[in-house]
């Protein structure tokens, strides 16, 4: 005896297998012209529409979801690289704390922009696609039962024809005919109000997602920007830092000014920049002012007197110390040359052309040379800015009233 479970599969397919086979036949009779077929032209518009509709969705969920993998991707490359100059940043050099809160805040800033697009534009064209596989298999079950609405019919307008009618057959016949007339037009009814809704509905879809992903864009490298601006400062600072300590270390080397033997043996070191200040100035001990703008406790050879003359001997003060003094005032008498502008730092050379925006600026052309010069008033030299004469107007006309404030970047020192 047979299970009763089995039995109803059985007898399901067995229906399924013939509903097939009805439909097969009735579309070879209706491609033959043999039958006619129930036909919607303002239907099919309608599904050539979401064919089209669905087409455009999926490549663009799929592009964002591309789009959302690059961010991630990018994101993982920047933290690596932030990560990689924060480690081998020496805690000595300037801005090291802030070095560490810039990494922080960038990789943030990449989590927010990544966690946003999710949420406002990937997630909206989720819900947006998801609604596809449902409709398209109403659409194809609504095809089916259209099918079998036009099989139902040629059965019963048949059984109508028949010399031999059996009214069995044909009440039988004419209610498989409503019932499929009732469920083909219930699916034709449902989808003709949901897909044209569904294709006015995309412009929507489009814009949230888009004007979503903008904003987030703009906000980002807004942000980001402020940040590379940070970084940029930092490594400025930084290379200052170096020049200055480079400048230091070159200053406090006496083999930088040929000293042999720059102190006495009696004496404290001191620094050579300060050596060679207070040698200009008639001190050579920094801690004791000097008794007279003209005195020197360590006059060159030929200014002693005879007692002095054996204290100072070559064994203590060899030719070369008294040489390299003789040098150092030779240096600070070129600073009062009259042949460059009072101030005169060191000479620059323009390497793109600048036009002024502000009075006070100076107009540059590549190639033009420019005799820097010192601000009367510090305070008011802003970061990144020289003042300076052009070469030409100077050694033309002895003037520097023409003198103005350019951009350093755009020069290099001659």
């Amino acid at each position: 005896m047979a299970e009763p479970g089995k039995s109803v599969t059985a007898g399901k397919l067995a229906i399924n297998v013939q509903k097939r086979l009805s439909r097969a036949q009735e579309k070879v009779l209706q491609k033959l012209g043999k039958a006619d077929e129930t036909r919607d032209v303002v239907f099919e518009e309608m599904v050539a529409k979401f064919n089209k509709q669905m087409s455009e969705g999926t490549k663009l969920h799929k592009d964002l979801k591309a789009y959302m993998a690059a961010v991630k991707t990018m994101h993982d490359a920047s933290r690596r690289l932030q990560d990689c100059l924060a480690d081998m940043y020496d805690p000595e050099w300037f801005g090291k704390e802030e070095m560490d809160t810039l990494v922080e805040d960038t990789d943030t800033l990449w989590l927010d922009y990544h966690q946003n697009i999710n949420d406002k534009s990937l997630n909206t064209l989720d819900t947006y696609v998801t609604q596809f596989p449902d409709i398209k298999a109403r659409i194809a079950k609504r095809d089916r039962k259209m099918v079998d609405f036009d099989s139902a019919r040629h059965h019963f307008a048949s059984l109508q024809k028949g010399k031999k009618k059996d009214e069995a057959k044909i009440a039988k016949a004419e209610e498989d005919l409503g019932r499929a007339q009732k469920i083909f037009e219930e699916l034709n009814v449902e989808l003709q109000d949901e897909l044209p809704s569904l294709w006015d509905n995309r412009v929507g879809i489009y814009v949230t997602t888009f004007q979503a992903l903008a904003g987030h864009q703009e906000k980002f490298h807004k942000e980001m920007s402020k940040l590379s601006q940070n970084l940029n400062d930092i490594m400025t600072n930084l290379e200052e830092q170096r020049q200055l300590n480079n400048y230091w270390l070159s200053s406090t080397r006496p083999a930088s000014f040929g000293f042999s033997n720059p102190v006495p043996p009696d004496k404290t070191p001191q620094p050579a920049l300060f050596l060679f200040v207070y040698a200009l100035n008639g001190s050579s001990n920094p801690s004791t002012p000097p008794p007279s703008p003209h005195a020197n406790p360590y006059p060159l050879k030929g200014e002693q007197n005879p007692e002095e003359q054996q204290q100072y001997d070559s064994d203590q003060y060899p030719e070369e110390v008294f040489s390299d003094c003789s040098l150092l005032q030779g240096v600070v008498a070129s600073g009062s040359d009259p042949e460059l502008p009072p101030g005169f730092i060191y000479k620059v050379k323009a390497i793109h052309d600048y036009t002024p925006t502000d009075n006070d600026e100076m107009e540059l052309k590549m190639g033009d040379v420019v005799l820097a010069l010192a601000f009367d008033n510090p305070d008011e030299q802003d970061d990144g800015w020289l003042l300076g004469v052009k070469e030409s107007h100077w050694v033309q006309h002895k003037d520097i009233s023409v003198k103005g404030v350019f951009p350093e970047n755009f020069t290099q020192k001659v």
